[in-house]
Parts: structure tokens; sequence; C-alpha cells
């Protein structure tokens, strides 16, 4: 039990395995080359050379394919062996030396417009050229250089295909396992909101957002490996479905426990608005048993999320899955307050989406204790899935940028200049060591497209350098000419800096800057001197890419930030126009491929905007203003995700149908969507946001007798008119004017 716990944690904390594979994966391969080296004698900065080599070669290679990462890694021992041999045919000339290392620079830069193969060639020949600075190689010592870099790529290419191999399957399936591990993270913190008195509400409320954000990326992380792991199209499409199912019900069960927590419905941004309030506590009479058996039912919810075994027995298991499925059909819904039913049903519809992942993933179940409510949605899970539609659509052409408009042509212009800047600064601090300056010019540049971005990286590599600095006198003093304790060490802190590093950036930077002071105790070329000069190359690098960021070609953080809203917006209308022109009798369109452009949309304008939200900034109002403005979006599209998923059962849900009506409450949020992205593209703009009667209103039909909603369910409805609601809400900090309600 305690192994099984230790597990999910660790699946939890790092889905996919993917920072402890990398970090194995990393060190095994630097093992393995020193081992082999060690074994032939090489001397110690061969070993260094050999070292650092195995590293570039195993971290550089990204591609998902292991037919691919074969080539790309055969491909780069070539670029490999020519970028040393340069470095050493060019180190006892210092003008061309300078001239060639900024022209590799532009070509590795560049080199990202062919995707990752260009990427990660670009990379090798860049770093293994600051190898051959960093260990002084020399024209009569190439010849033993090729060998260690011959073994420096087979070495890497044994623990990435045989010691630690990953296929996409294998990564595809442990994700899988993520994701349940973290909805049931968030099923247990939704029960500690449920618990939580006054002082302990916000911190509850805050495990609630976090748990929702991490279950969220589990699954953006899932459909982006879905093509590659999945044996079919159709396969693909079916998990892909149901891990949206999931997301969707547990984040809409959150929202209905707020709501029961209180008198009045929650507003979704609470989920969304970090130290938004949370509804107080209502405490009216006869809730308190009502909500116990919602408590108890949450627990057994959780109890399905987890894997069978950890039930009592199976037909136990049965019996929980049947009651909670029960809350799907209202004739079984406990007696309780509307708000406190309308948890029950989200308790049922998150037990269904639960169901069927677990089809999805595990395949066929056993039926034998099914009740009619269980056997009724295994009826309508299997008429979905066999609606599931596993074509392709084309996708739309993108305006092909040309010149210095493109990316990476205006990246590899900025470090380029930058590291001209840092190549002469450095000379000037240290005629041995400049490279120092240029390698932390080159790394801020890297997954950092506004200058915004490449100051926060620029700080963080200078703070995480300066203690690392500490650390390694520590680690130098405690070592001192021990070699093998020395490597040993440097593996534990390679091993920390690759599972640390999707975490923080600064960690990554300490533990490089530690590993650095081994290795100089190893080349014989430690002091205190020589690591407060990496501390001032450091500061000099980040300030030179700082400098050339802001001054050449430059993209500033808010026009940066800008474009990337209009992206949001665009998806958004493009996912909200279909869902609602599906449930208004539309033709059938893919929508979970549109709600998932959205959500990476979403994704990329989140990472966009550290540098304003970060807590160094001084303008604490605009940080304010863009956290609002980004939770709004979180909320926006939620809502679009539901009519999305809603949408997709229309040809199998009985109690959902099309209704023609609801174009008229389309309408008018396509059109807000359009006027808030054209005054966010040009503030010239004067297109307004309109405001008006209620979507419910707009659903009123003229002709005496009919229903008001036809068939379309109240869920939908109340999406719809949050999404318009939210949308009007976005405009006020975004300065979009707003017409005056049409009478």
């Amino acid at each position: 039990m305690n192994t099984a716990r230790l597990r999910d944690r660790v699946s939890a904390s790092d889905p996919g395995l993917l920072r402890l594979a990398a970090g194995l994966r990393t060190v095994v391969a630097i093992a393995l080359t020193l081992a082999v080296l060690g074994l032939l004698g090489v001397s110690v900065p061969h070993l260094v050379a050999g070292a650092i080599a195995a590293m570039v070669a195993t971290f550089a290679v990204r591609e998902k394919q292991r037919a691919q990462q074969a080539v790309t890694l055969a491909l780069g021992l070539p670029v490999a062996v020519a970028s040393m041999s340069l470095g050493a045919l060019l180190s006892s000339r210092v003008l061309a030396g300078d001239l060639f290392f900024v022209a590799l620079i532009f070509c590795a830069v560049y080199g990202r417009r062919f995707g990752e193969r260009g990427t990660t060639l670009g990379l090798i020949g860049f770093q293994v050229y600051f190898v051959s600075l960093f260990v002084g190689a020399t024209v009569s010592g190439l010849p033993t250089l090729y060998g260690v870099l011959g073994v420096a790529f087979l070495c890497s290419a044994a623990a990435r295909f045989l010691l630690v191999p990953e296929t996409p399957a294998g990564l595809l399936e442990r994700l899988r396992e993520a994701f349940r591990v973290r909805l049931a993270q968030l099923v247990s913190a939704q029960l500690q909101l449920l618990d939580a008195g006054p002082e302990e509400i916000d911190e509850a409320l805050k495990d609630v957002r976090e748990g929702t954000a991490r279950l969220h990326e589990t699954a953006l992380m899932i459909q982006g490996r879905l093509e590659e792991g999945t044996s079919d199209a159709a396969a693909a499409r079916l998990v892909q479905r149901r891990v949206a199912d999931a997301e969707i019900t547990a984040e809409r069960l959150g929202l209905l426990l707020l709501s029961a927590r209180s008198s009045e419905r929650a507003d979704t941004l609470t989920l969304h608005l970090p130290g938004a309030p949370a509804p107080r506590a209502d405490r009216t009479p006869g809730r308190d048993e009502a909500m116990a058996r919602v408590r108890r039912d949450l627990e057994a919810l959780r109890l399905l999320v987890l894997r069978p075994a950890a039930a009592r027995s199976s037909t136990a298991l049965a019996q929980v899955r049947n009651r909670l499925l029960g809350y799907r059909e209202e004739d079984n819904l406990p007696p309780a307050p509307p708000a406190v039913q309308d948890v029950f049903r989200g308790i049922g519809e998150a037990a269904r989406a639960v169901l069927g992942l677990r089809i999805a993933l595990d395949g066929p179940q056993d039926e034998s204790d099914d009740s009619p409510a269980t056997a009724r949605s295994r009826e309508e899970l299997d008429a979905e899935d066999a609606v599931i539609d596993a074509g392709e659509e084309d996708g739309g052409t993108q305006e092909e940028l040309t010149g210095l408009r493109r990316p990476t042509t205006r990246a590899a212009v900025q470090v380029a200049v930058g590291s001209s800047l840092a190549i002469v600064g450095g000379e000037f601090l240290s005629s041995q060591r400049w490279y120092w300056a240029v390698l932390t010019c080159w790394i801020v540049f890297i997954n950092t497209a506004s200058t915004g971005e490449i100051l926060v990286k620029g700080y963080r590599r200078l703070v995480g350098t300066v203690l690392g600095v500490v650390a390694g006198i520590v680690l130098a003093g405690a070592v001192g000419q021990h070699t093998w304790s020395a490597f040993a060490l440097v593996l534990v802190l390679v091993f920390a800096m690759f599972y640390t590093a999707p975490l923080s950036y600064t960690l990554m930077s300490f533990f490089v800057t530690a590993a650095l002071g081994l290795l100089y105790t190893l080349l014989h070329t430690y002091s205190l001197s020589v690591l407060v000069l990496r501390v001032e190359e450091t500061a000099l690098g980040a300030a030179c890419g700082v400098i050339a960021a802001a001054f050449v070609l430059p993209v500033r953080t808010d026009r940066r930030t800008n474009e990337l809203l209009v992206t949001v917006l665009e998806r958004l209308d493009e996912v909200t126009e279909a869902a609602v022109e599906q449930l208004s009798g539309g033709s059938p369109t893919d929508l979970l491929d549109k709600a998932r452009d959205l959500d990476q949309a979403l994704a990329d304008l989140r990472a966009a905007t550290r540098p304003l939200t970060h807590p160094i900034t001084p303008l604490r109002a605009r940080r304010d203003t863009v956290r609002y403005v980004v939770a709004l979006l979180e909320t926006c599209a939620y809502h679009a995700r539901s009519l999305a998923a809603t949408a997709e059962l229309l040809p199998t849900h009985p109690s959902i149908a099309a209704d023609p009506r609801l174009r008229r409450a389309g309408g008018r949020i396509g059109e807000n969507i359009a006027a808030i992205a054209a005054h966010v593209a040009d503030e010239r703009s004067t297109a307004r946001v309109e405001t008006g009667p209620s979507i419910a209103s707009l659903l009123e039909t003229e002709v005496p007798g009919t229903p008001r909603f036809g068939r379309i369910t109240d869920r939908v409805l109340r999406h719809v008119q949050r999404l318009d609601e939210t949308l009007v809400g976005l405009a006020r900090p975004l300065n979009v004017p707003v017409a005056a309600p049409r009478r």
C-alpha cells in the first residue's frame, strides 16, 4: 500500500516521469562514457570533454519517434566533430575564432526554423565548440578528442535506446496514469474544500485551483502525445474525448461544490483567479445531512478513480459505481436543497466520465453487477464511441513570414549581436574565460520570444549562478583532488539539474554552476577568483542579451502578449461558433481539435505573461490586470470546452437536442469576441462590445405554446450565459468600449 502511494505521488508530481527519465538517461550516458574512457586511460581533460559531450548528445535530441532520434543522433556526430575541429584550429586566431563563433551562434539559432532536428544540430554545434574552449582543445589533440566524441555519442545512444528506453506508447501510458492520480488528488482537494472552515477556506480553494490547473496540464501533455502513442487515429480520438470529459466534469464539480457551500451560485472566476474570495458557507438547517452524504459520495468517487485493486472487492466497487451513476437519473437524487442536488448530479456525471475513461484506457469492463443506470451509461458511451470520426481535416494555411519578420531570423540576429557584445566585454574581464558571457547570452535566448522573458530569464540565471558559486566552493573543498569522487558528485548535480529544469530555471542554474566548480577542480583551474569571474561573466552575458533584445529588432512584451491574446480570442471564437452551430442543428465539426488549439493558445499566452506577473515587476497594477485578464480567459475557455463537449453528445444523448434559437445567442458572443480582438490588435478600432437581454431571453419564441428552451439542457444555457457575461467583463480591463444595451 505504501509503495502504491509513493508511486502515485511520484507519478502525479512528474507526469509521464519525463523529468525522472531525462535525468536518469543523461546520468547513465555520462557515467557510461566516463567508465569507457576511464578504462581507456584518457586524461582528466578528455574525461571532462566526454562527460559534457555525452550530456549534450543526450538532452539535445527531442524528437518523439525513436527512428527520428537515431537519425538526428547520427547526424549530430559529424556536426560535433566539425565543431571541435574548428574550435581547435581557431583557438590561436583570436579574431577569426570570434567571428566564427558569432557565425556559429547565428546559424545555430536560425536552424530552429527547420524544426526539432535543426534545433538539435545547432545546439550540438554550439555546445561542442564551447567544450573545445573549456578544455583547451589543440590541433595535436584532435585525434583523441574525435575518439572521445565517438564514445560519448555511442554511450548516449546506448542510454537512450537500451538502458533507459522510452517509447511513445510507454510514455503515453505513464501520462494516463498521472492523469488518473491527479484526478484523484483533485477530488481529495474538493473534499477538503467541502469540509473547510472560515479560516481554512482560502487554503482549500488554493489547493482546488492548483489541482485543476495540474489536471489540465496533464490533459494537454496527453493530447500532445496521442498521435505517436496510439495504434490508430480512432483510438487517439477516443482517449482524447474521454480525457476531455473527465477534466471538464471534474472542474464543473468543483464549481458546484462552491455553490453548494453558499446560498448563491459560485462565479466561475473563483476557480481561475488567485485571491478571489470563496463563497461563504451556508449553514441553513437541513443541509448538514445532505452535505454528509455528498462527502461520502466524493470519497466513493475518489475510490472509483483509483485503480480497482484499491477497493476491498470488485462487488463493493460495482455497488459504489452503480450508486453514483444513478444520480444521473432525476428519480434517484437524494432529498436536498437544489444547489446540493446539483452536486449529486455532478458526481454522477463525473462517475460516468471515469467509467468512460477506464473503458477507453483499459478495455471492456465486467458488466455482471451493472444496475439499469449503469447499463444506460454504458450504452451512451458505446454510442458515442461509434460516432467518433477518425478522419482528419486539412489544416488551415498560415501566413508565412519572411526576412527579419520571421521569428527565427530575428532571434538569430539578436543573439549574434548580443554575443558579439559579450565577446568584447568578456575579453576585458578575462582573455581566457570570456566564453562564459557568450554562453549566458545564448542561453537566455533559448525558448524566449520577448524582451521581458529574456530579462526574467537572465535575472534567474544570475541568482542561480551566485548561489551555485557558494555551493561550488563548499563542494570543491570537500572533494579536493579526488577525481572519481568529484565525477560522482557531478553526476548527482546533473541529475538534479535535469529533474528541476522544468520547475525552476534558478535551481537548474544553481546545479549547473555547482557542477562547474567541481569540473574546474578536476582541471586544476579552480580558485575563488575563477568562480567570482563566473558570476561577472554571467551578469555581463545576461546584460548583453537584454540589450540586444531591447534595441535590435525588439519584440516588446506587450506586443507579444497582444498577439497571443488575439490568437486566444480567435481560437475561442472558433470553438464557440462551431459548438453553438452544432447545438443549433448545424453539421458536425471537429470540436475536440479546436478545443485543444484553444488550450494551447491559452498556455502560450500564460507563459508569455510571466514577465508581467513576476514578483520583481514594479508595475503592480499591471500585474493584477494581467492576472485578471488571464483568469477571465481561462473562464471563457472552460465554458467553451464544456459547450464543445456537450455539442459532441448530440448524436447519442437522449436529453440533448438541437435548438436553432441558439444561433441568436451565439451571434452576439461571436461579435463581442471579434470586437475585443479588433481593439487589442489596434487601439484605434471603433468596435464596441454589445450588451443587452440575457441569453435566456434571446431564446424566447413568438409562437404561443412552444416550450421555452426546447430540449436544450439548462447546463448548455448556463455555459452560454456565463460566456456572454465573461466577455463583457473582459472588455473593461482591456479598455474596450461597451455599447449601451439596445432597447
